[in-house]
């Protein structure tokens, strides 16, 4: 990261791991994540006070707090405070998301068998893959996830 420019909010990282770290197969929903920090009892959540911390409405919380949502995720606690390592663990997260796709996982052991210069090549091809699927109108985002909870405290 160059000097000036400002990494991602807390909001961000947090939606992030919301959108990665998903061993149910699903993102979490606000009530597991705050019943899963206060049972580490590392502090006591409300689902809306995780909203409001995933929305950016509170940006401010305890470092036992940070913790807790570091532990739930198993991310290290200095995620939320170092771009690089966040970068890094983001990176991370993003190969083990992909490998638990059939096809993706079938490619990457294919290519174990290649020497240096097939998979060079390999990647070559996969870039340019890429390149042109970029440009194929109707790929659609995933959809944001709006639920708000129900108003419940802290």
């Amino acid at each position: 990261m160059t000097t000036g420019e400002q990494g991602p909010t807390l909001a961000q990282k947090l939606d992030r791991l919301f959108h990665t770290v998903q061993p149910l197969g699903r993102e979490y929903t606000y009530d597991e994540v705050a019943r899963g920090c206060s049972e580490l009892e590392l502090g006591t959540f409300s689902k809306t006070y995780v909203w409001q911390l995933r929305s950016g409405q509170r940006d401010n919380p305890t470092k036992r707090h940070l913790e807790a949502l570091a532990a739930f995720f198993r991310v290290p606690a200095a995620y939320f405070f170092d771009d690089d390592l966040a970068e890094r663990v983001d990176s991370q997260l993003a190969l083990a998301i992909a490998l638990r796709n059939a096809d993706i996982r079938d490619i990457a052991l294919r290519a174990l068998d290649l020497d240096d210069d097939g998979r060079k090549s390999m990647a070559r091809i996969m870039t340019e893959i890429s390149r042109l699927q970029r440009g194929k109108p109707g790929r659609a985002a995933s959809p944001a996830r709006g639920d708000l909870p129900d108003g419940d405290a802290e």
